[in-house]
């Protein structure tokens, strides 16, 4: 072809050519050359074209339905998590209001074990207080008795001493007890 060219040009040397002249060989030839590269390249290139073109359509829809499925997990990972969420915070809050009743009932015995500790030591006390009285009262008798007997002994210029003399004096403070 390039040889066909080569000789078209030099027979064509002298002559006037223009771009716009038109030469039935050359446009004869274009033609023949334009459609056997069309043939050649619907015979070779465009089914590896079109078989390029629709992979790669199919890969980019595979795709897309890959990002739809993973947007639709997502979506429901995030509902999930919400609710999974909330459940934990009413948990939480169950659990919170629990320990709180709980500690206001251990708040509550606590309270009332240390009323009835310290009843029982305010009763205590009491029991103690009213044996040292006792203890007072039955010292303050014998020192009594001990002192009406030492006074007695040097009203009547003698010495009582004995046993029966303190039963006497004993008796009659007793009395003057009962009386007062």
């Amino acid at each position: 072809m390039a040889l066909l060219a080569l000789l078209a040009l030099s027979e064509g040397a002298g002559k006037d050519m223009g771009p716009f002249k038109v030469e039935g060989g050359l446009t004869l030839w274009t033609w023949l050359v334009f459609l056997t590269l069309l043939w050649l390249l619907k015979k070779f290139a465009w089914p590896s074209i079109v078989k390029a073109a629709e992979e790669r359509e199919q890969a980019i829809q595979r795709q897309l339905a890959e990002a739809e499925r993973l947007n639709a997990e997502a979506k429901q990972l995030a509902e999930e998590n919400r609710k999974a969420l909330a459940s934990a915070r009413a948990e939480a809050t169950a659990l919170l209001n629990d320990v709180k009743q709980q500690a206001e009932r251990d708040r509550a015995a606590a309270l009332e074990k240390t009323k009835a500790e310290q009843d029982e030591l305010v009763a205590r006390a009491r029991r103690e207080i009213a044996a040292e009285r006792d203890r007072a009262i039955a010292g303050l008798r014998a020192e009594a008795v001990d002192l009406s007997l030492a006074a007695a002994s040097r009203l009547v210029g003698e010495r009582l001493d004995s046993e029966a003399d303190r039963k006497l004096v004993t008796s009659y403070l007793q009395s003057l007890e009962t009386t007062n």
